[in-house]
């Protein structure tokens, strides 16, 4: 950690933010919160991170006690990284700080998102109420990426495959699925172009897509003069 600049303050949080407040660490803290992934797997997550710094952050984790290295038994045999135990407990900061920026009024609703980042916006702006009653299993297909996701009254949770048995079977890619829950188009539209193929209940679905409502926007602040 010799080298970065700190805040040199004895409250907590700046002392947080000296371990996880540089950029790309937070975005490297969101990709991995869903399981291990390769340095090529956070690469195509971050794409706005070069190579260097994307090292540099990790090692920096690392030293942090936020993130380790391992090597999966073979025959993957691929080295990986992971949060630590303690890592993870930054799981609620970035839900809470992601529900936070989604209300501003500069967040650029086009912009592009990792499979991992689209998947914990379901998880941080799902509404439990909508959800009461609702039991449901649904296998998630996003090109390369496969995700279980689980409704069970009013709880929601996300793993990262393998592929395992379900009530739903959705198969489309990151853009659709985000048109569909925030955007304009419907589950009828995005299966006759083909977009998205539905295997299972097609109400089932339909309430599962509104379990996710976009929180109001803050307002714009006052730039009169």
């Amino acid at each position: 950690m010799t080298g970065k600049r700190k805040y040199a303050d004895g409250c907590a949080t700046s002392h947080a933010l000296d371990l996880v407040g540089e950029r790309w660490a937070l975005p490297i803290a969101r990709e991995l919160l869903l399981g291990a992934k390769r340095f090529t797997d956070l690469r195509t997550g971050l794409p706005g991170a070069s190579p260097n710094v994307l090292s540099q952050r990790l090692r920096e984790l690392e030293e942090a006690g936020v993130v380790r290295r391992r090597t999966l038994p073979p025959p993957a045999a691929s080295r990986v990284y992971e949060l630590t135990e303690w890592g993870r407990e930054l799981e609620p900061v970035i839900i809470a700080l992601a529900r936070w920026g989604s209300r501003s009024p500069f967040l650029d609703p086009e912009a592009e998102m990792s499979t991992d980042s689209l998947l914990l916006a379901l998880r941080t702006l799902f509404n439990p109420h909508a959800a009461e009653a609702l039991v449901a299993r649904l296998s998630l297909h996003l090109g390369d990426d496969v995700y279980n996701l689980d409704v069970s009254g009013k709880t929601f949770e996300v793993t990262r495959g393998p592929n395992s048995p379900a009530d739903l079977t959705i198969t489309t890619d990151s853009a659709t699925l985000s048109a569909l829950i925030w955007g304009d188009r419907t589950l009828t539209d995005t299966q006759k172009t083909g977009d998205l193929t539905l295997e299972g209940d097609p109400a089932t679905a339909e309430r599962f897509f509104a379990l996710f409502p976009l929180p109001p926007t803050a307002a714009r602040p006052d730039t009169t003069p």
